[in-house]
């Protein structure tokens, strides 16, 4: 038996502990002990069934784990290695980490960095790999810390707080879009250099507008990240990794077409595992983990409900680290 958190819809939606036998871990040639999960964006979409996340039930929550192989026949991995694993669809139609156990692919694993505990790995967990994608889209598309100001929306959220850390530490100026006056100190402690009130982005704008971000991480869409396009400098670069607003995209082909603005959408859940390597190579060489903890609420596998509430109500943040032992 193995205790998870276990999302069913029959007859009600419902999300509760529970205790399940390990028989009914589904397919999956690598066996891991989970020691930490989090609670990410879609984890809370899904706990509290405010989007059709999930796909097949019932359902084991947790897109992100990090723990140890205890059962393993795929030849990258043997009992004791200690592993992080991040989307593939885990979660949504694969049963997921908020869980003591997980039952998984083997080639959906990323070795543990060596500089990263595994309760480290999880204050990153999808959110900040995926600020780190984001980060290196810019750097790949030409921003340099002598580019002029990058712009990060959603900047208290996992993905704005990771991407805030990394980018001032790499040396960029970093400008922080909120509605949470009460946090500026929390994001200049990341390194913001400045912060902005995100209602001068989330209203419609105009199509074109004065220049000024030479390049944006978005965790927002919608408006938000229609203004920052109108607003970015000529031939910057918008990279989009969320929809905290919106799914759509209220634009016009001005930016591209008049000022060579690129937009890259970013995506972790099915990323190669290239892609996903590199991303962990780069977190472990350039974020600072004083401030990552400073980022960190950690909590127990029997308080995720509240917090995915908590979460989807804009009431928490940085990043929710989820302690399976207790």
């Amino acid at each position: 038996m193995f205790k998870a958190l276990l999302l069913d819809n029959a007859p009600n939606f419902h999300a509760s502990i529970m205790q399940l036998d390990e028989s009914r871990l589904p397919s999956g040639d690598v066996t891991v002990a989970v020691a930490y999960s989090t609670l990410n964006y879609k984890d809370g979409l899904a706990i509290t069934n405010k989007s059709p996340v999930v796909r097949l039930w019932p359902m084991v929550a947790g897109i992100d784990g990090a723990g140890r192989v205890i059962e393993s026949s795929h030849p990258d991995w043997q009992v004791g290695d200690q592993v992080v694993h991040n989307g593939w669809g885990v979660g949504e139609t694969h049963w997921g980490c908020l869980a003591e156990k997980a039952r998984l692919k083997g080639d959906w694993l990323v070795r543990l960095p060596s500089a990263f505990t595994p309760r480290q790995a999880m204050a990153i967990g999808t959110a900040g790999y995926t600020a780190m994608l984001c980060v290196l889209a810019l750097e790949d598309h030409g921003v340099k810390p002598g580019s002029g100001e990058v712009l990060v929306t959603g900047a208290t959220g996992g993905v704005g707080s990771v991407a805030i850390a990394l980018l001032s530490k790499l040396g960029y100026q970093v400008v922080a879009a909120t509605g949470k006056a009460s946090e500026e100190d929390y994001l200049k402690t990341l390194g913001a250099s400045s912060v902005v009130d995100r209602a001068t982005l989330s209203a419609p704008g105009k199509p074109f507008q004065k220049e000024r971000w030479a390049g944006v991480v978005d965790a927002v869409g919608s408006h938000t990240l229609a203004n920052a396009l109108a607003q970015t400098r000529y031939g910057g670069v918008v990279a989009a990794c969320g929809l905290a607003q919106g799914m759509d995209l209220p634009t016009t082909v001005m930016p591209f077409i008049l000022r060579g603005v690129s937009l890259i959408g970013v995506d972790s859940v099915m990323a190669p595992l290239s892609k996903r390597q590199r991303a962990w190579d780069r977190l472990a060489r350039d974020l600072d983990p004083a401030l990552l903890e400073r980022m960190v609420m950690e909590v127990s596998l029997q308080d995720c409900v509240a917090q995915a509430a908590a979460l989807m109500a804009g009431q928490v943040r940085g990043r929710v680290v989820v302690r399976i032992a207790d």
